[in-house]
């Protein structure tokens, strides 16, 4: 996790969440750093395994997956 994001998880930049889609990760990080719930609402950018996700939510996540959250990625 960058920035602000690994601020909310108490400072972790690596944490182990088991999912297997990009949205129980997400949930499974918001219940395990409740800091990091409001970061989550507004909408983040995932990489996973080097390709960004917006709003994916059933992207499927492999056990030897790399995910890299970071803030949202905007612009064209």
């Amino acid at each position: 996790m960058w920035g602000s994001l690994a601020e909310a998880a108490d400072g972790s930049t690596e944490v182990e969440i088991e999912a297997g889609t990009l949205r129980e990760l997400l949930d499974g990080l918001a219940g395990e750093y409740p800091g990091l719930a409001p970061e989550l609402e507004r909408g983040i950018s995932v990489a996973i395994d080097g390709r960004v996700y917006n709003d994916s939510w059933f992207t499927p996540i492999k056990p030897d997956s790399e995910v890299v959250l970071l803030r949202r990625l905007k612009g064209g």
